[in-house]
């Protein structure tokens, strides 16, 4: 039998594959090969095929290696920043206070809507290599600080941009439901119309891939986002939800209803909904970044989920006024931190789990015939990923078998 011909061989590796019985799917002294952008072949070095060779091939020197990280909720693209919201909440401001100073999510609109593409593109281009240099080669990014559909567009056109530059998977989500833009003031549900409409449109111009909505008190009501849902599902577009972050509205329950993909926040949300998800494969996303900066103290229902076998994903839900943030190694630590996650439920929410919420079956685990997408870490055990209060670990990035960075 001949030796393998592969593209790529790393010998020596601490390998976290997530994959198999064993705590993180450690292999203590692995290698792995890729070959045409996919993994060819993953396993202890003592298993190696006799005479495995390929075109470059690099020993790593017990340095750890794990799945590319997935952030599957993030809003990165926006134009300037609210920095000064986040003073004035420090200083004592409310939420209505905020608003009424021109804060929120509708200042984030205005900015928005005045950026030229190219500008918006730059702006969110920064963020993203900022998540590709912390290790996350696959992002998911939604729109909804347009709130009309020329803006729409533009932000979802600039997530595919970020794709095409970086070589990273980008999944789209189209948020229109998010909040109402003032020329809609007191017209909720005329809005809603109007929504469905651009989904339409913007659907059948390639740029979505998911739909989401906020479905709160401030935001839309289940009704509404009904609405919404329905005229996704009859475009067989999949759907997603921001769902009870601040109170019971039985989102996470819709969610699921719809077969979702994931309900995200979910810090009211009772066990009925838990349960709900557990039928229909839904994922629960924590956003603990949100967590952090509005100083919460409801957790989600983290012991039901796991009671009931729910898939719990981790993400930075990057998004210029509750979560500025721009690591998802980061949005472990603080998961574990927060919620009390340990470090390999983490880790597997920002990987196996994150890509299942974005349906993306191909990724998120080391193993063969899956998508070549893996990180190089200046790190010795899986843990340290969820123990270092920021820095700079990664030491290589790959995306389909090309080195990133």
């Amino acid at each position: 039998m001949s030796a393998p011909d592969w593209d790529l061989l790393l010998t020596h590796a601490t390998l976290a594959t997530l994959d198999g019985a064993a705590p993180f799917g450690l292999i203590e002294d692995g290698a792995l090969a890729c070959k045409g952008g996919v993994i060819a072949w993953v396993g202890p070095m003592a298993q190696l095929p006799e005479g495995a060779a390929a075109d470059r091939e690099e020993d790593l020197g017990g340095a750890l290696l794990t799945p590319g990280l997935i952030d599957c909720h993030t809003h990165l693209v926006f134009a300037g920043n609210r920095a000064r919201e986040f003073d004035m909440r420090l200083n004592g401001a409310s939420y209505e206070d905020i608003a009424r100073a021109g804060g929120g999510i509708l200042s984030s609109v205005i900015s928005v809507r005045l950026a030229r593409e190219d500008a918006l593109f730059e702006q969110s281009l920064t963020r993203a290599q900022a998540l590709l240099a912390d290790g996350a080669t696959t992002l998911e990014i939604k729109s909804g600080y347009g709130l009309d559909l020329d803006s729409e567009r533009k932000m979802l056109r600039v997530a595919r941009r970020i794709g095409a530059t970086l070589g990273i998977g980008v999944r789209t989500s189209f948020l229109g439901l998010h909040a109402l833009p003032p020329e809609f003031h007191g017209r909720a549900d005329d809005y809603v119309e109007e929504a469905i409409d651009w989904l339409a449109v913007l659907h059948a111009e390639g740029l979505v891939d998911a739909v989401d909505a906020f479905c709160e008190g401030i935001g839309f009501t289940p009704a509404q986002t009904r609405r919404m849902f329905n005229a996704s599902r009859e475009l067989g577009v999949p759907v997603k939800l921001h769902a009870d972050q601040l109170s019971d509205l039985g989102g996470a329950m819709l969610a699921a209803e719809f077969d979702g993909l994931s309900a995200d926040h979910i810090e009211f949300s009772n066990e009925g909904s838990v349960q709900a998800m557990a039928r229909h494969g839904t994922v629960a996303v924590l956003l603990p970044g949100a967590f952090h900066v509005l100083r919460e103290t409801r957790l989600p229902p983290l012991d039901q989920l796991r009671q009931h076998g729910v898939p719990m994903a981790v993400a930075t839900d990057c998004n210029p006024g509750t979560s500025p943030l721009l690591s998802l190694r980061q949005a472990m630590q603080l998961a574990c931190t927060h919620f009390k996650l340990t470090p390999e439920e983490a880790l597997r929410g920002a990987t196996v789990h994150a890509a299942k919420a974005l349906d993306l079956p191909d990724r998120g685990l080391l193993r063969a015939d899956l998508r070549a997408d893996f990180v190089v870490w200046n790190l010795g055990h899986p843990a340290e990923l969820c123990y270092w209060l920021g820095g700079s670990f990664a030491r290589s990035v790959y995306a389909g078998g090309t080195q990133l960075r």
